[in-house]
């Protein structure tokens, strides 16, 4: 995601990188070492290139993500609006709607109760019912695990 002019001037670099060596490689060994140097520093340009194109590239990743939240801001206050003015236009005052919305919740509220008064004591008395229910009957198996172990122990 390099800029295309950041490109361009990294690929300049990169030739002027091969052009250095091909045409250096004899000159390197007259020049003590300024061929070397003149390849280190094109290579440290380049590459300094690249690290600003990736600042930039950041930069206006942030600065679209700004951009774009501000349209959002204003698109979702302008839907907000329209919806307010049909609200009002088609329910009257908001007051009225929530008058009538609690009036219902109190409606159901109070049915509610009423039923729990008039279930109440039928649910006492199945719950009594079940816990008084006792049967007084020994399983089979445990007659004759008892009978085994009275055997056992007589024996």
């Amino acid at each position: 995601f390099i800029s295309l002019l950041t490109f361009k001037k990294c690929t300049l670099y990169i030739a002027y990188l091969f052009i250095l060596k091909k045409s250096r490689s004899t000159a390197l060994n007259m020049n003590d070492g300024t061929g070397i140097r003149e390849l280190m520093a094109a290579e440290t340009r380049a590459s300094q290139i690249v690290a600003e194109a990736r600042v930039g590239r950041g930069d206006r990743m942030k600065q679209a993500k700004q951009d774009a939240d501000e349209i959002v801001k204003g698109y979702k206050g302008e839907k907000q609006e329209e919806f307010n003015s049909l609200v009002l236009s088609a329910g009257g005052s908001g007051g009225s709607a929530s008058a009538k919305l609690q009036a219902e919740t109190n409606n159901e509220v109070g049915l509610m109760q009423s039923q729990f008064q008039r279930n109440a004591q039928k649910a006492v008395d199945v719950l009594l019912s079940k816990c008084c229910e006792v049967t007084l009957e020994v399983p089979t198996a445990r007659v004759r695990a008892t009978q085994k172990l009275a055997a056992e122990a007589s024996a």
